[in-house]
């Protein structure tokens, strides 16, 4: 996928999470797209590594602000005590417009990541994201104490609600046709 193709799936990614009740905060968009690649194999780019609330990408933040500034997306400034959301223009639906077959490909990938996340809180979305990661080993061992050490503000029982429910959604994705 070249870089404009990886644009067109990241902003029909946050118009799917906008339509499935995401706040489309960055942190949102963040653990949406590290689901997006880990889960379902769409080959973005992006690196990610287990930072202060989940796998996190540097490169995606910097795309993220590249985006708004070519005005792709937009800034909502939401009222105390939320953060902002980011929001697709029309000149973003017009890049999804412009890569039809690529976003086709993705599309069904895109919409069960976002509709599985949409509604998720920022916590949420942290421990299910943190709970992929140390998924992806084969050999993980007990996740959800690896979860409890890495992040120790996340209990153990949240922990292990967290493995269950990233296990479904990877077994309802694996079960898609």
């Amino acid at each position: 996928m070249n870089y404009s193709q990886q644009r067109a799936v990241i902003i029909k990614l946050i118009k799917s999470l906008a339509e499935n009740d995401s706040w489309c905060g960055e942190t949102h968009i963040q653990k949406a797209s590290y689901c997006l690649k880990e889960v379902t194999k769409t080959p973005i780019e992006f690196e990610f590594i287990l930072y202060k609330h989940g796998p996190f990408s540097f490169d995606l933040r910097d795309e993220l602000t590249a985006m708004r500034a070519d005005g792709l997306l937009d800034i909502e400034v939401n009222p105390y005590p939320f953060g902002p959301s980011l929001k697709v223009t029309e000149t973003g639906i017009d890049v999804i417009r412009r890569f039809p077959k690529t976003v086709g490909e993705y599309e069904e990938k895109i919409n069960f990541i976002s509709g599985f996340l949409g509604n998720k809180g920022v916590a949420e979305l942290e421990r299910l994201a943190t709970a992929l990661y140390v998924s992806i080993p084969e050999e993980a061992g007990d996740r959800a104490v690896q979860i409890n050490s890495l992040k120790p503000h996340i209990s153990l029982d949240l922990a292990r609600k967290a493995v269950t429910e990233i296990d479904r959604m990877i077994q309802s994705y694996n079960g898609l046709p």
